[in-house]
């Protein structure tokens, strides 16, 4: 389920200068998830995670910011997004879909090509092995827990 969002902040998580056996976590809604480690993200390509029962898209991009928004595309109904190309449009940092190749803004979530409800922006970050964030934290969303599906 996508839900809107309400939120248009720029902080975004930045890997830039932490150690490469960094985790990066996502933020479920109730605590922070482990997902994988910032060596598994190939800048400027996405990876398909788990979490609460969701699949999100992280991407790490080629400057070392870190994105997450949901797997499912729109368009083509597929869990695709993170397979899709990382780029910008101007200063905005977008996917486009591998499918219909729709772009979406990686900080918002929302459709550039089309208007639709925007693609839910998951609450990312860098974190050492202690639980200390290795960056400025992704507060790009509404609360994680609007839009979650109860199992």
């Amino acid at each position: 389920m996508n839900a809107t969002n309400t939120t248009n902040t720029t902080d975004i998580a930045d890997v830039t200068d932490v150690a490469e056996t960094t985790t990066v976590e996502i933020h479920d809604g109730a605590d922070w998830q482990p997902v994988c480690a910032v060596a598994d993200l190939i800048p400027g390509r996405g990876v398909a995670v788990l979490v609460g029962g969701e699949q999100v898209a992280v991407y790490r991009d080629r400057a070392g910011h870190l994105y997450a928004i949901d797997n499912h595309d729109p368009f083509s109904g597929a869990y695709v997004l993170s397979r899709g190309i990382i780029g910008s449009r101007g200063d905005v940092p977008i996917v486009t879909s591998p499918m219909y190749k729709q772009a979406f803004d990686l900080r918002t979530g929302t459709c550039l090509d089309e208007q639709i409800p925007a693609l839910r922006v998951w609450p990312v970050r860098a974190a050492d092995s202690a639980g200390q964030a290795g960056g400025p934290v992704a507060e790009t969303s509404q609360p994680a827990a609007a839009g979650v599906r109860e199992m």
